[in-house]
């Protein structure tokens, strides 16, 4: 049976990807009704009737972002062909996407987050389970280290997740706050500097002891 009533007069999929980049740049509170609708090239009525509120388009939005810019960071993990390689690619991936020319700086998922406002906790909720999701990821990866006989078998995946999940947000937190693709990257290569202090291995082959391969 034909769907009944006016087909949209708009693309959906290329509304989404403006309102993402308009929640990347501002966040979920700062983005205003009238900033989305502008940018997505549509009124009101017709946001609600396609994504059925903002949460819902935000919500929407971040799974876009998981999809597509967002994605980098967690493929470069799986990828490595060791855990500290996995580690180290993740990082350096994020350097870059973080400064790429053309979209906001920064990661959508840290930085996306209300400012406080208990009016919006469950999107608040929302974003602290994907942070904790790509935590639990790295851990994972970690793990498989240890099965693997990569890592000692007494590492501590857990607190070493924590840690290199850390570095990861902050250096989005930086990226926003101006730092250059090149000062993320020293970041990245600092903290892969105490991978071996912090599991107890040993350098990969040909890595003098303190020195991450960039």
């Amino acid at each position: 049976m034909a769907e009944r009533g006016r087909p949209r007069s708009f693309d959906r999929a290329q509304a989404l990807q403006k309102a993402m980049e308009v929640f990347w740049s501002k966040g979920y509170e700062a983005a205003s009704l009238s900033e989305l609708t502008e940018a997505m090239g549509i009124n009101s009525p017709s946001l609600y009737g396609a994504f059925g509120s903002k949460e819902d388009l935000f919500r929407e939005a971040v799974e876009l972002y998981r999809e597509t810019a967002g994605g980098g960071s967690r493929r470069a993990l799986q990828d490595g062909a060791t855990a500290r390689e996995g580690v180290q690619a993740m990082l350096m991936a994020a350097a870059e996407r973080f400064t790429a020319p053309g979209t906001p700086p920064g990661c959508m998922i840290v930085l996306g987050a209300p400012s406080g406002s208990v009016n919006h906790a469950s999107v608040g909720e929302f974003l602290c389970d994907s942070r904790r999701e790509m935590q639990a990821r790295i851990q994972a990866r970690l793990a498989a280290g240890v099965a693997d006989g990569e890592l000692p078998a007494g590492t501590d995946v857990k607190a070493l997740a924590a840690f290199y999940t850390t570095v990861l947000h902050g250096m989005s937190i930086q990226a926003r706050d101006g730092a250059s693709r090149k000062t993320l990257q020293s970041v990245a290569r600092q903290a892969m500097c105490a991978w071996d202090a912090l599991t107890g291995s040993r350098p990969p082959s040909g890595v003098p002891p303190g020195h991450a391969r960039s």
